[in-house]
């Protein structure tokens, strides 16, 4: 058969016109613009908000309140660890720190301003990356105007284009980006800093939280001395009567460090576009029994997230028990950024989301303040459990020279504590605790001797040891000696660790001394 190849020329050219000049539909040529995702991130702070139902503060947390009820307000969200560099060291990258060998806090240390030495690097997995890294290859110019303390060798201009110093460069160790640790002071290093107003940006802003944010409380709205009702396993006396109210003080002022952040976006045309991450590293700093230890004081943190995204719906409230890696986990996915195999924490908006039935975290060596403990939260209980019960909560450690810690001894001294709040503070601890958290929110009832909790209890101990094996937590293997040494020498020359009774792990520095 002959081809007529002028009439099958003439007809292709006719359908390729045809097509070139027909209307092409607006999802083909308009590309979705990435959006812009922002951390800010409290220090230190409790969720004593409007929003989370704080009778005290209602009214008096207006733009913490309305950004909750603008997006999603988590009313259960946890940290992985009640102390900031622990707890940082695991949203940044996404991985539990007791996997990553990144638990003991203000770990991988040497001193302010210098290379860590190569025998004490801590460094992660190979392999694995922080999230500013994931968020860079996807596309994002990235920035950290505030806080870092990893605990984790890192090369921070390989995290974040912007906000690092020329004394803050490779080879650092945790404490760099301290510099720029209060927003009220340090706005250079955000999203103006990129040239390409188009790029989108992953960045993090710091907030002094329950550290300092007490002194930026509106005016006439600060709360007085015995305007709070002091929770009763605390001596009823000033010092601790001053701590805990400073705190709901310092909710009211972060009220204030968020709103200007915000009015910054919508000002320089960036909020629109923008997905905001609001929560906090851990639970408040001037209550003893909150930082550092594993109740809910120290582990219940704020979380909420606003922007234009189709699963971020106003006013959605979820009480699903979430932890911080959540956070790095959806963050990636909002991102369109690589998901690794190995995060531990979900996107909270996937199609395939479950909700756990067990959230667990852990404190190890504070500052010099060698201790253990794990914990494990469900919807109804607290599980803890203390792997050195006899180091009383009130061992030496950094705040020993604070009012509320010498008042509290005095008190001890002179008798004139309750039988419980002498117990609590400066008895043997339980090796195991056990709380109802509907029935006793404040944790003072243990029902771990109780029989009628034995198979609660045995539930939620047998997770908390299935989660040990499993994840290989290197909390329970003990510190290399190298890191007890780096730690001890930071602090030996300081009077409250000379004065101090310290842990017997550090007797074999002093005879070498």
């Amino acid at each position: 058969m002959k081809i007529n190849y002028l009439k099958f020329f003439v007809v292709a050219l006719f359908v390729s016109l045809f097509f070139s000049c027909a209307p092409k539909t607006e999802s083909k040529i308009v590309e979705t613009k990435k959006p812009n995702i922002l951390w800010i991130i409290a220090e230190d702070l409790s969720p004593f908000m409007g929003c989370y139902g704080d009778t005290i503060n209602k009214g008096h947390t207006p733009v913490i309140d309305e950004l909750a009820s603008e997006g999603v307000l988590f009313k259960r969200a946890y940290s992985t660890a009640p102390v900031c560099s622990a707890a940082r060291s695991a949203f940044i990258t996404g991985k539990m720190q007791t996997t990553t060998g990144t638990h003991n806090h203000r770990s991988n240390r040497f001193t302010n301003g210098e290379v860590v030495p190569e025998n004490l690097q801590i460094k992660l997995p190979e392999g694995m990356k922080t999230i500013p890294e994931l968020m860079k290859e996807a596309g994002y110019f990235t920035f950290n105007s505030g806080k870092d303390d990893y605990n984790f060798h890192y090369d921070r201009r390989a995290m974040y284009d912007v906000g690092t110093k020329e004394d803050y460069v490779a080879g650092m160790n945790g404490w760099q980006g301290n510099f720029a640790i209060d927003y009220m002071t340090v706005k250079d290093y955000v999203w103006n800093s990129r040239t390409d107003k188009n790029q989108p940006w992953f960045g993090q802003v710091q907030i002094m939280g329950g550290k300092k944010d007490a002194k930026y409380v509106r005016e006439g709205e600060e709360l007085a001395i015995n305007d709070v009702p002091l929770p009763p396993y605390f001596p009823n006396i000033p010092s601790q009567r001053k701590a805990w109210t400073e705190h709901y003080n310092a909710n009211r002022g972060s009220d204030v460090t968020v709103e200007k952040i915000l009015k910054q976006l919508e000002e320089d045309g960036e909020l629109e576009n923008t997905i905001i991450f609001f929560f906090s590293d851990h639970g408040s700093p001037s209550s003893l029994r909150h930082k550092q230890f594993c109740y809910e004081g120290g582990m219940l943190v704020p979380l909420m997230i606003k922007g234009n995204h189709p699963e971020l719906k106003a006013g959605l409230v979820r009480n699903d028990l979430v932890s911080l890696l959540d956070v790095s986990a959806t963050t990636l996915a909002m991102g369109g950024a690589k998901m690794p195999d190995y995060l531990d924490g979900q996107d909270l908006f996937a199609s395939d989301y479950k909700a756990p039935k067990y959230v667990v975290g852990a404190r190890d060596r504070c500052d010099y303040t060698i201790d253990r403990i794990r914990t494990v939260v469900s919807e109804k209980y607290r599980y803890i459990r203390n792997y050195f019960p006899e180091r009383p909560m009130m061992q030496a450690g950094y705040r020993d020279n604070k009012p509320i810690v010498k008042d509290l001894k005095k008190l001890h001294e002179e008798g004139k504590l309750t039988p419980y709040q002498d117990k609590h503070w400066f008895g043997v601890r339980p090796t195991e605790e056990f709380y109802d958290l509907n029935e006793d929110p404040d944790q003072m009832n243990n029902l771990a001797g109780n029989p009628e909790y034995a198979e609660v209890l045995k539930e939620h101990r047998e997770y908390l040891e299935n989660w040990i094996k499993e994840t290989d937590d290197q909390g329970q293997y003990p510190e290399a000696s190298a890191q007890l040494k780096a730690t001890y020498d930071m602090w030996k020359d300081r009077p409250r660790f000379k004065n101090a009774k310290i842990n017997p792990e550090y007797d074999q520095f002093k005879t070498e001394e």
